[in-house]
């Protein structure tokens, strides 16, 4: 039997695939839920915690208490403001460290994945739990991106690597040729969002997701699912690009299906790193 897993859970839909796959492997699990981030329902089921962002030596000490021996960290957290984060006594131990990191999402990740380390967790990512998450190379439905979406999807490499680097977001939007947007803290729905107000005439754009350059595959990876879908149609987009082997497909089954009904690509686009 594997050992007991830890899972930080924020909000979305992994949690709840990762909690699903545990139960049907008959995998002990332990959740530490983040408050204003994870679903209450997603966690009622299995035993769990609730802390807030910041309490580092909480989620220490009910990980141990449980007896964790490897953590997974799965779900979105909102960015809050560094006066809304009220850390405990070992957070402010760590905030030298975080600024000296850097103020990217990436950066503090890798803080916090360190720390966990230093306790003796064995922090995983979440695709060593539950397979075929990662987007294969290649078209995943029926639908092809034309010469124009291809051209565009190359424009929003050029600018996700750019923007990746400086740690900023993993999102970008071209439409023939010319950025709409690109991801910063607000994430990629509210990226789509605001896009929706900026299309032209002519072929829908494309989104594209990229993994940041260095970025530790165990936490904060790409994600899609069928919400990007409907979101990135009511955007007036016409397909999605994402990394392949660096970015989750949360149901597939259900995003292809979708994809597939409005005429909508979706690929996986291999990236020379």
């Amino acid at each position: 039997m594997p050992p007991k897993l830890g899972l930080l859970a924020g909000g979305g839909n992994l949690p709840s695939q990762l909690i699903a796959t545990c139960a049907e492997r008959g995998r002990d699990l332990f959740v530490v839920a983040f408050e204003g981030c994870a679903d209450p329902e997603t966690v009622s089921r299995v035993p769990h915690c609730w802390v807030r962002l910041g309490a580092i030596g909480k989620i220490i000490r009910e990980l141990r208490r449980a007896g964790v021996e490897e953590v997974v960290l799965a779900g979105g957290i909102g960015r809050p403001s560094w006066r809304s984060v009220k850390p405990d006594l070992r957070g402010m131990k760590m905030l030298p460290r975080v600024l000296a990191a850097g103020q990217g999402d990436g950066s503090i990740l890798s803080v916090a994945i360190a720390e966990l380390e230093s306790e003796g967790f064995r922090v995983i990512g979440i695709e060593d739990v539950v397979v075929d998450l990662l987007a294969p190379e290649g078209v995943l439905g029926r639908v092809r991106p034309d010469p124009t979406a291809e051209a565009d999807i190359a424009r929003a490499v050029e600018v996700a690597r750019a923007v990746g680097a400086a740690d900023v977001g993993q999102a970008v939007v071209v439409q023939q040729g010319i950025v709409l947007g690109v991801e910063a803290v607000e994430g990629t729905d509210a990226l789509l969002g605001r896009c929706a107000g900026l299309r032209r005439d002519g072929a829908g754009g494309v989104l594209l997701k990229l993994k940041k350059p260095g970025q530790d595959r165990r936490a904060d990876l790409p994600t899609i699912g069928a919400t990007t879908v409907d979101n990135a149609l009511a955007a007036g987009l016409r397909g999605i690009a994402v990394e392949a082997g660096a970015t989750l497909v949360v149901d597939r089954g259900a995003l292809v299906a979708k994809a597939d009904e409005r005429q909508f690509f979706v690929v996986g686009v291999r990236i020379a790193r």
